[in-house]
């Protein structure tokens, strides 16, 4: 990338077949974690950003893990899965890795002109508590605009809502 520290690895069109190719492999849970341990003392955070369904590359993803940040969108279907996804995350540190914790749960898609979002951060922090981060990642359109120009949104607008609002999650999340 153009930031010296910052190195991303996209997936692409070969992890289309990665679950059919693993059913066979012994230990196919953990073989992300075996990948990346050659190389994770080389970087201060590896963030694995994964789809919304449980696969076998979130459950690599989940074993590969030290902890877990749960982005929550601000609506209401999304948090009827929310209990679902914690339950999820125990039997998997029960299964495959005990040292996994849940850093938090991030409030994304906020919009603030809504009854509903904000309905949705009551009962999220009403249900899971200190589990929430104080940090609400508001709809903003910096946000969308910032990948079609190849850049992250602390380049493209760093004084936008949405910039603003990541920064301060970060420091929030790195008190935890």
């Amino acid at each position: 990338t153009m930031l010296e520290d910052l190195t991303l690895v996209p997936a692409n069109v070969d992890l289309i077949g990665f679950e059919v190719e693993m059913m066979s492999v012994p230990k196919r849970e953990a073989r992300l974690k075996e990948l990346l341990a050659p190389v994770a003392d080389k970087f201060d955070f590896i963030i694995i950003d994964c789809p919304p369904a449980l696969s076998l590359l979130t459950l690599n993803a989940f074993s590969a893990s030290h902890s877990v940040v749960i982005p929550l969108q601000s609506e209401f279907l999304a948090l009827e899965g929310l209990g679902q996804l914690l339950d999820t995350i125990k039997r998997i540190k029960n299964a495959f890795n005990s040292s996994l914790i849940i850093k938090g749960i991030l409030l994304t898609m906020f919009d603030s002109r809504t009854n509903l979002s904000q309905n949705v951060v009551d009962e999220a922090r009403q249900y899971f508590k200190d589990l929430v981060f104080k940090t609400k990642i508001p709809r903003n359109v910096k946000l969308g605009e910032a990948p079609s120009y190849g850049l992250p949104v602390l380049l493209y607008d760093k004084t936008s809502p949405g910039a603003k609002s990541y920064i301060s999650f970060a420091r929030e999340l790195l008190k935890r």
